[in-house]
């Protein structure tokens, strides 16, 4: 097959999943919750390689005790471990999130970074973070790449990448900019609740016309 047309028809099909899963899943989708920018920036960051649920556990203590960055920036790092110890990784993310409230208060005013590039210079802080706040918070564009997104963008066939920053540049060239942040949440929480992991429910999936891998689970 050319290869302009096959682009096309990956295209196409992009165009087509991206209008389905905005279609079947709710307007607003936040898998964190929030007040205020600094709260989710460090919900992100405590995030990484553990669930949303365990991150929602801890958070109201940890923001009761250190609601900005000062606070935090002032809290000891056993005072902080203790807070968050069930989180996965809890030491490293301890110091992070402390480094990262330090950081805020002499680099960028006390508030959050609205551009990639910056909140990557943020402990702890990596591309998909930095995605999930520029899109949330100020409707910037963005490719949130975790394991769930990965997986149901694989499947179907919009990427054959395995790298999280190949699969965001994949991606950034079939959705349109200002739909990417909604097609990253849409497509996440496809792969949550029917695109699983090892048993997909192809059987209710609205996209099982478009997915080339449904020969290898239906």
């Amino acid at each position: 097959m050319n290869i302009s047309v096959e682009k096309n028809e990956i295209k196409d099909i992009a165009y087509k999943v991206c209008t389905l899963l905005d279609k079947n899943y709710p307007k607003e989708i936040s898998f964190l919750q929030f007040r205020n920018n600094f709260q989710l920036l460090i919900s992100v960051i405590l995030s990484a390689q553990t669930t949303d649920r365990q991150v929602m556990a801890v958070v109201p203590a940890l923001f009761e005790k250190y609601p900005d960055p000062l606070s935090l920036s002032k809290g000891t790092l056993d005072d902080i471990m203790d807070i968050i110890k069930s989180v996965g990784f809890f030491r490293t993310k301890a110091t992070n999130i402390k480094k990262t409230a330090v950081k805020l208060l002499e680099d960028f005013n006390s508030t959050v970074p609205d551009t990639i590039e910056e909140l990557l210079t943020l402990p702890g802080v990596g591309r998909k973070s930095a995605n999930v706040v520029v899109g949330s918070l100020f409707e910037k564009p963005a490719i949130i790449v975790d394991t769930h997104f990965g997986r149901v963008v694989r499947r179907i066939g919009l990427t054959q990448a395995k790298i999280p920053e190949k699969i965001e540049k994949d991606i950034a060239l079939l959705i349109p900019e200002k739909k990417q942040y909604r097609f990253s949440m849409t497509a996440n929480l496809h792969g949550r609740k029917i695109c699983h992991s090892r048993k997909p429910s192809c059987n209710i999936c609205f996209l099982k016309s478009l997915c080339k891998s449904v020969p290898l689970f239906c």
